[in-house]
């Protein structure tokens, strides 16, 4: 299985993803600052983990190889997306049939780093994204969002995807 942190930042997710998938998976932290992937590329050489590889997006671009991903997490970051149907638009070649995309966010508006789930879930489904489940988590951790991507003829074009209204971006 290949599971692609989004955002990955320091690398949190990735190194606890890269142990829990051991040899047989593969992570890929994708992040947008060019710093945060060479200080993570420091961390991964000095814990040995063989299994990650790095990948440099950009803000309406997370610029995955096509079919990579079984998996895309995106947590505590989405809130932080500029562009937001963009980057789900060109998210969705990276993920291969059958892929799964978890986002962990806070209920709370974009402003205050989190996500309503409704924008969420509009954002997503004005791409072409389908809601499979919506958790709350313990705690004050927020909740975990899965969606399935579009299929290829169901992606929609950026031409045709209508912005959800919201004062909240």
């Amino acid at each position: 299985m290949t599971v692609g942190d989004i955002g990955a930042g320091s690398g949190y997710h990735t190194v606890r993803l890269s142990r829990l998938l051991g040899r047989a998976g593969r992570v890929i932290a994708q992040d947008v600052t060019k710093d945060y992937l060479n200080q993570l590329a420091e961390r991964i050489n000095r814990l040995k983990l063989s299994n990650v590889g790095l990948a440099l997006g950009e803000p309406h671009d997370p610029r995955l190889p096509a079919s990579s991903l079984d998996v895309a997490v995106l947590v505590h970051m989405y809130h932080e997306v500029a562009q937001p149907y963009a980057f789900l638009y060109n998210l969705a070649p990276a993920l291969k049939s059958g892929a799964r995309v978890g986002i962990v966010d806070l209920d709370r508006p974009t402003s205050q780093h989190g996500t309503p789930p409704e924008l969420l879930r509009c954002e997503l489904a004005a791409v072409g994204y389908r809601q499979i489940a919506l958790h709350q988590l313990a705690g004050d951790a927020g909740y975990l969002a899965v969606f399935s991507p579009p299929t290829r003829a169901e992606r929609k074009r950026p031409r045709d995807i209508v912005a959800c209204r919201t004062a909240d971006r």
